[in-house]
């Protein structure tokens, strides 16, 4: 039995209970497209937390995938934003010279495909908007944090999407709430470990909008990497285990686009990332 790599959270047709899993990720280089897909998919059970889980020789089939992170274990979820050097040149916006940050409540926290990203009757103004972004989670507690360090507290990576209402945005200075509706922080489809994942700063990242690709870059584009973020995230501040990170996102958001790119109802919206796969969802506009 041995530490997980590759971590999944999912409810298994064998039981119909809630597991976590290690995928096989040589035979399932992309979870996402293979549950959207409809393919078998089996995973071995880990006992434990995803913070303590070992892995075990049981093999379970998947019947759901569900966020890696149960949102029960989730403190917060903290974003940086305009921290892409390709996104703020695109937005004609001078290079910050510290992580633009804000915050959104756990209860946004929402899973791949099958789940939905809820639009609510708010965001229904033709603003709705999608923002690919390097997701990890902290895996101890820990303040001051220095930079030499950082990498010694991440659990995992896994892909996210800074679901937002531009609106709802643009009306003052502070993003919590035009970014932190329900289902506005979707993460998966699996939770890879630094070990496994390698270097997190030469990845390419994609945004996909209903097939057509409208963000592409790589992470090494990231201002403020992730030892950095760690560090200053830390200063004064306990982060708590359980703490989601999302990393900032790159040029091609669809406010920015010409012509404008809107999430719609049936849309589907997906976020690609080097190394951890695919997140699908679909767009559900609320009644």
């Amino acid at each position: 039995m041995s530490r997980w790599s590759h971590l999944i959270r999912f409810i298994a047709k064998e039981t119909g209970q809630v597991h976590l899993g290690q995928l096989d990720s040589k035979a399932i280089p992309d979870l996402g497209l293979a549950t959207f897909k409809s393919q078998d998919v089996k995973a071995r059970l880990i006992n434990g937390s995803i913070f303590d889980g070992i892995v075990t020789d049981r093999q379970l089939t998947v019947s759901q995938l569900l966020p890696p992170i149960d949102t029960r274990d989730v403190p917060l979820i903290r974003c940086l934003g305009l921290n892409y050097r390709d996104h703020a040149k695109e937005a004609n916006m001078p290079i910050p010279s510290e992580p633009v940050l804000f915050i959104k409540p756990r209860t946004s926290l929402c899973g791949p495909h099958p789940q939905k990203i809820l639009i609510p009757k708010l965001a229904q103004d033709g603003t709705s908007d999608y923002e690919a972004e390097l997701t990890f989670i902290i895996g101890r507690d820990g303040r001051d944090i220095p930079e030499k360090d950082a990498m010694s507290y991440v659990l995992g990576f896994t892909c996210g999407n800074d679901v937002s209402a531009r609106t709802q945005q643009f009306k003052n200075s502070q993003w919590s709430f035009s970014k932190g509706f329900d289902s506005a922080a979707p993460v998966g489809p699996v939770l890879v470990s630094p070990e496994a994942l390698g270097d997190p700063h030469r990845l390419k990242i994609q945004a996909i909008h209903n097939g057509n690709v409208v963000q592409d870059s790589t992470t090494k584009e990231m201002i403020f990497g992730i030892e950095k973020t760690i560090s200053f995230l830390s200063q004064g501040t306990t982060l708590e285990r359980g703490t989601v990170i999302m990393t900032g996102t790159p040029p091609g958001i669809g406010a920015m686009r010409d012509p404008r790119v809107v999430l719609r109802h049936g849309d589907d919206m997906r976020v690609y990332i080097e190394g951890i796969g695919t997140l699908i969802n679909q767009i559900e506009y609320e009644p």
